[in-house]
């Protein structure tokens, strides 16, 4: 006998402001409460210490939530000179502690060196997995772990104030990027050390920063609804936004019904004029230009699915 399944099959996006204090599975875990969801997952996660853009998928959009974690993010830091801890932020135990005499030229010099193309190496408090555990697992036990350095991007890194021993800057990262790492780092070019005060992320690839919603207003909906008698899910379903926002930025490949259903049965299809092989796209089908799911150009020049919309309409 199948188990019956908890919650509402709703399927779409939120954009939580997320709070400070708690981590991203916490909020995660209240969002699904609340939108009584029977799937939820969050697409890259934000420290404690962090607030911000916190994109969450429910149901089918749970499919395509790996193409926001692939996604450039943008940042507010606040970094406080002087102090380094042992998790790179203001939530650690202070490691060292140095005088701070730093010009705003110096300061200029040593954050420019961050821009563009360069490695890092992630922080021992990531999420990142070495033999199965996640790396601030060791971390909290007092082990280091060999890890390997990755090719981050940043796009842009702006100076917005330098004063207090404060340095609060703008930045625009590819995926990956650990602000914490670049914090620490830019302590140890200027020789006084550095860790994250403030952390607050205001963008996910494009997704416009005025559909954020915070837990308090959705408490807030989901108490209205109590109060008027009404579903809960008349209030809430309208700040979703649709399941293919997750995957906006692919380019878009349009195909006829007739070819949707092989594609939803895992079939490659001919669809005229496409991309070069090996790029990503996003399938609709039809003139109302239906979202089904996300594909790649095989090398015969063919459409070949990767990841479908649920298959009903193909049965």
């Amino acid at each position: 006998m199948a188990r019956r399944r908890k919650g509402r099959p709703i399927d779409g996006v939120i954009l939580l402001d997320k709070p400070t204090g708690f981590s991203s599975n916490d909020v995660l875990q209240k969002v699904k409460r609340i939108f009584f969801a029977q799937k939820a997952g969050h697409t890259g996660a934000l420290d404690p210490l962090a607030t911000g853009m916190l994109p969450i998928c429910f149901g089918e959009a749970t499919k395509f939530s790996q193409f926001l974690l692939d996604s450039d993010k943008r940042y507010i830091v606040i970094a406080k000179l002087g102090e380094r801890t042992d998790t790179s932020d203001s939530d650690g135990e202070v490691v060292q502690t140095r005088d701070v005499n730093v010009g705003r030229e110096q300061l200029e010099g040593c954050i420019d060196k961050f821009r563009g193309t360069t490695d890092q190496i992630p922080s021992m408090y990531s999420a990142l997995k070495y033999q199965g555990r996640k790396l601030y697992e060791y971390a909290r036990e007092g082990i280091e772990v060999p890890r390997e350095s990755r090719k981050i991007t940043v796009f842009s890194v702006d100076l917005l104030r330098f004063s207090d021993n404060e340095v609060e800057m703008e930045l625009h990262v590819s995926k990956g990027t650990y602000i914490r790492t670049i914090v620490d780092d830019l302590g140890e070019m200027l020789g006084c050390g550095a860790h994250v005060s403030y952390l607050r992320r205001t963008g996910v690839s494009n997704f416009p920063l005025e559909r954020m919603v915070t837990l308090e207003q959705l408490e807030a909906l989901l108490e209205q609804a109590k109060a008027q008698d009404i579903a809960p899910g008349d209030l809430l379903d309208p700040l979703l936004l649709p399941t293919d926002t997750a995957v906006q930025d692919l380019p878009e490949v349009n195909i006829v019904p007739a070819s949707a259903v092989f594609i939803l049965h895992g079939n490659p299809v001919n669809a005229g004029t496409v991309p070069a092989e090996g790029t990503q796209v996003r399938i609709t089908v039809g003139d109302e230009r239906e979202f089904i799911g996300v594909g790649v150009i095989d090398r015969e020049g063919r459409l070949a699915p990767k990841r479908v919309m649920a298959n009903e309409q193909a049965e």
